[in-house]
């Protein structure tokens, strides 16, 4: 196991498929009253996850994104895996998801980045996932996460990575930066601990692109996620896509498509050649509290 089993050297894989829009009714995503069927039932949802895992693996795709908050996106995977082998299978923890199956749940999902947490999220991913199991990351590290600091979680973490699994987090916030350079300097027993970096890169949000270069010359693996800025940069896609994709520190980008047809144009990135114009960037602070104010539906 491992995240080190995706071959990087084949370029489709550097996209890869992130089910948080499919896992659960209710996102933050914009569209997603034309993307997704009025039926949201369990089992209309698990149909649609199952259709762009499909699209996904006969595209070439070898990496899977999904998370414990995600609502049933661990289990909907799951189930579709079967004998793929060759899928890389990347997980989260430190959200549950609180919602219910209601897109109008006043709370749809709770952080906490406890011992008690890891230990509970990690016995559900097992359960479902098994051997599968190739990355774990801990969901959304800011800079005043005690998962930086806690050294009863990091020899946890250090356990399961003895077990052959890759240990990483992601982040999120104006203040990315200053987590990922927190993260890279934490070790358990003289060994770096975090081996993968995934952060919210696009061009309105590029601030942590320097800290995510850190990560990659420090030997860490970088993935992009919410490159389309959660729809907001969804009519230029393959173009915002491939900007990503050129940045020499960038391991995966990952597309959170809801539907085949956006799947296929995500992957439209991979044959880009020309750099079209793009967006400018946006202060930190004012992308992530419009990304806040975003309603999920």
């Amino acid at each position: 196991m491992g995240f080190d089993r995706l071959d990087l050297g084949v370029p489709v894989r550097r996209v890869g498929l992130g089910l948080a829009a499919v896992g659960r009714p209710g996102y933050i995503t914009l569209g997603r009253d034309r993307d997704l069927p009025a039926d949201r039932s369990v089992d209309a949802l698990r149909a649609r996850s199952h259709e762009l895992l499909d699209a996904a693996y006969a595209a070439g795709v070898r990496y899977v994104d999904v998370a414990r908050s995600y609502g049933l996106a661990e289990e909907f995977l799951a189930g579709w895996l079967g004998q793929r082998r060759d899928v890389v299978v990347g997980s989260k923890w430190g959200y549950t998801y609180t919602a219910g199956w209601r897109v109008d749940a006043p709370v749809h999902e709770a952080k906490d980045h406890g011992v008690a947490t890891f230990d509970r999220q990690l016995a559900e991913t097992l359960d479902l996932l098994g051997d599968r199991l190739d990355l774990y990351q801990i969901h959304s590290v800011t800079p005043q996460s005690t998962a930086l600091t806690d050294r009863a979680l990091h020899r946890r973490l250090a356990e399961l990575a003895g077990r052959g699994v890759t240990v990483g987090l992601s982040t999120s916030g104006p203040r990315q930066a200053e987590a990922i350079r927190a993260a890279l300097r934490v070790e358990v027993g003289g060994t770096p601990l975090f081996r993968t970096v995934q952060a919210t890169w696009n061009p309105l949000e590029p601030s942590a692109g320097p800290a995510l270069a850190e990560a990659h010359a420090d030997g860490r693996a970088v993935i992009v996620k919410e490159s389309l800025a959660n729809g907001r940069l969804a009519d230029r896609d393959a173009a915002v896509i491939a900007a990503a994709l050129r940045r020499p520190w960038v391991s995966v980008v990952l597309s959170g498509a809801a539907t085949t047809a956006q799947l296929a144009a995500n992957l439209r990135a991979l044959d880009a050649r020309g750099e079209e114009p793009l967006p400018d960037a946006e202060p930190a602070e004012v992308y992530w509290q419009r990304r806040a104010a975003l309603a999920w539906s």
